[in-house]
């Protein structure tokens, strides 16, 4: 279990009044691993939910995974699981306002 510090975060709503970022691991990804995220960085005061994917073969085979989160002191912290899949990429959509 790590912590992964190199997702591309991408603001894909950025002014509609609510907001859904696009989060993408890198390919290492494991099962437990976490993703932080400053909500407030991306203008999210209200952390609202989250999809989750994991690519069991590169961009290619894509199975829907449930992350666990928390949110403490507006940081929004993903845990990868769902799967047993290891170095995988996963992608989230996670939605706030």
């Amino acid at each position: 279990m790590a912590a992964i510090t190199t997702s591309t975060i991408t603001d894909a709503l950025p002014a509609l009044g609510r907001k859904m970022l696009i989060v993408e691991t890198p390919t290492t990804a494991d099962t437990g691993d976490t993703v932080a995220i400053t909500l407030a960085d991306y203008g999210i005061s209200t952390f609202l939910g989250i999809i989750g994917n994991a690519h069991s073969t590169e961009n290619s085979i894509v199975i829907t995974e449930a992350p666990t989160t928390a949110v403490s002191g507006g940081v929004l912290t993903i845990t990868l699981g769902g799967t047993l899949n290891s170095d995988d990429k996963r992608v989230f959509l996670v939605f706030g306002k």
